[in-house]
């Protein structure tokens, strides 16, 4: 008789000490910096909850086998990769399309490297991500922004005759789409990314897709850029990861979709470059337990997350005069709007950290127009998130 085993993460209220675990979140902050003290972290986006018990199992019985060589993944990996997407996002591709690398930064950083020169432009979406801009400035690289536009409605939108005219203005050679997009939560249509793909295809401009967040989406329909056309697809990068779904960011695991193999085959030649030829064993282990068995855990946290999101909103409304929170049609990362209470980016920063001690993300670090917004990662249980929100109206009272 076939022993059936169930899901036993799925106590999201659980609070897990992460202190003392080697935790950036945690650990880096307190022995680094004394004056940190109390300071609650909700800044850096991972989450506070186990991950799967099929992933943990997956990654015990690695061990215990107790051989750690090389490691390259077998047909099942790519079937669990196959089956995830098929089943999530409706999106078919084959496995050699399929590049595997420790994230997706890297991936953005490599194909920089590959496709433009030193003095390229390379163009983003500001306020965005703030590692986009790393890269680009990083490798030497002209960075480009269109930025985002600020709606009355409170969402954010796409400004395409900017778009465009940026693109004409600094022959930009790439352009780097968060999709969704961290930090202001929008899920773009696929008509807003039909226009997008149009004009980086009518300008030779090559596309590199973060949809790292795909999976964390709360109203409307993530589609994948490379599922738009076969054109499409043959003029891009689409790089996704389980690290941020199913909380593994530490196992450094990534893949890149690449239909073009002459992109394939440079992004390849770029691992080699710079001594990186197979990832790590655990991540790969990891990432195909989480694929192919994940699913329930990933569907009870997001009804977790949409519960802590809806918290949140209530909260801002009643609670803290002057702050809106931007609409979270995706991620779990709150983009909260400190403009109607009269202060300054600074003063933002010194009320939440001095005032509420809380470590935030300071919208500035998302270019400047994020200034005084904050970032809060909401990926936490309800009692950590309603100690954060009653320390902000606290310091606001």
């Amino acid at each position: 008789m076939q022993t059936v085993v169930q899901e036993r993460n799925l106590n999201f209220d659980e609070v897990v000490e992460r202190r003392g675990t080697n935790c950036l979140k945690y650990d880096a902050i307190y022995e680094n910096d004394a004056s940190y003290g109390d300071l609650l972290p909700l800044w850096i986006a991972d989450m506070d909850f186990k991950a799967s018990s099929f992933v943990q199992d997956a990654l015990i019985r690695s061990v215990e086998h107790g051989v750690f060589g090389y490691t390259e993944p077998s047909a099942g990996y790519f079937k669990a990769l196959q089956g995830f997407y098929r089943r999530r996002h409706n999106f078919e591709f084959d496995p050699s399309w399929v590049i595997k690398a420790p994230g997706v930064m890297m991936v953005l950083a490599l194909a920089i490297r590959a496709f433009t020169n030193v003095g390229d432009a390379v163009l983003i979406q500001q306020p965005v991500y703030m590692h986009f801009a790393d890269a680009v400035l990083d490798n030497g690289r002209k960075l480009v922004s269109s930025d985002l536009v600020y709606g009355g409605d409170g969402r954010y939108h796409i400004d395409f005759a900017d778009f465009e005219k940026k693109i004409v203005e600094n022959d930009v050679k790439m352009f780097l789409l968060c999709s969704p997009h961290n930090p202001v939560c929008r899920v773009w249509t696929r008509e807003e990314l039909l226009r997008i793909a149009g004009i980086c295809l009518k300008h030779r401009v090559l596309v590199i897709a973060d949809e790292i967040h795909s999976d964390f989406v709360f109203e409307g329909t993530h589609t994948m850029f490379a599922s738009l056309s076969d054109e499409i697809a043959e003029n891009s990068i689409t790089v996704t990861a389980p690290t941020k779904t199913f909380n593994l960011a530490g196992l450094q695991i990534a893949n890149a979709f690449i239909k073009n193999s002459k992109i394939r085959d440079a992004i390849q030649k770029q691992l080699y470059a710079v001594g990186y030829g197979l990832v790590g064993m655990q991540g790969l282990v990891a990432a195909q337990a989480a694929y192919e068995h994940g699913e329930e855990w990933l569907d009870a946290l997001k009804k977790y997350l949409k519960a802590n999101i809806d918290f949140m909103d209530k909260f801002v409304k009643e609670n803290l005069p002057g702050v809106k929170l931007v609409p979270m049609d995706a991620t779990y990362l709150a983009w909260l709007d400190f403009k109607g209470t009269g202060l300054n980016s600074a003063q933002v920063d010194a009320l939440v950290r001095d005032k509420a001690r809380l470590w935030l993300n300071s919208g500035p670090l998302f270019g400047k127009a994020g200034e005084c917004f904050q970032r809060m990662n909401l990926a936490c249980p309800r009692s950590v998130l309603e100690e954060a929100t009653k320390r902000l109206a606290k310091a606001m009272g």
